[in-house]
């Protein structure tokens, strides 16, 4: 399924791209994720997410494709579950463009996922995109806001410097339950608005008959 989504940085163009290179710093504000190696422009990663009592961890590598004078960025992700049969892969595009606010971030992604987050329709999906990257927007704004977006950790040799000779901790699951409810919830008010202005037509009717 193909997803769309956009946010605004508060950062000038030429600052939200220099952020964007960063992948290290970038990665921590996608909820559920976490970054384990940088290596040039192939990274390792993992991600758990949770659908009601259920946890699962995905470990996963991909790669980053920069057009700076586009201000674009490729992702070609894929992982699969470290106990389980399912799999994701992901092409994500991310587009920077120079707005009145900052930075409008454009991001289309291009999505394959099999197991039990696959239940959810692309309508549902799209809404659940919608709260993470809006939670992923609001972290990168207190990222810049606590080290601005000049600051980085990049060695000279391409290697991450704060990823070397560690493992990353062990992210928090995010809910993707919790964040499809109040989209389901949405879906099944017109519905039960209809069954409940059924009912008080029928028992209108019925009172009206037996006076």
């Amino acid at each position: 399924m193909q997803l769309d989504h956009s946010f605004t940085v508060p950062a000038g163009l030429d600052d939200a791209w220099k952020l964007f290179q960063e992948l290290d710093r970038v990665a921590p504000c996608m909820p559920g994720a976490v970054l384990d190696t940088l290596e040039g422009d192939s990274f390792t990663g993992r991600v758990k997410v949770k659908v009601g009592a259920v946890q699962m961890s995905y470990r996963g590598e991909g790669t980053v494709t920069r057009d700076g004078s586009a201000r674009s960025m490729l992702l070609d992700l894929s992982g699969s579950e470290t106990r389980g049969a399912g799999t994701a892969s992901a092409t994500v595009t991310a587009t920077l463009t120079a707005a009145p606010a900052g930075t409008l971030v454009r991001v289309r992604t291009d999505l394959d996922i099999t197991g039990r987050p696959a239940q959810f329709g692309r309508g549902i999906m799209t809404e659940v995109g919608d709260r993470i990257v809006q939670q992923f927007a609001t972290r990168l704004e207190e990222l810049l806001q606590e080290v601005g977006p000049a600051a980085s950790s990049v060695s000279a040799t391409g290697t991450t410097e704060s990823l070397q000779g560690r493992l990353a901790p062990e992210p928090e699951a995010i809910d993707l339950g919790a964040a499809a409810l109040p989209v389901l919830l949405r879906k099944a008010a017109l519905p039960a608005a209809a069954v409940l202005f059924a009912v008080v037509v029928i028992r209108t009717l019925r009172q009206r008959s037996r006076s």
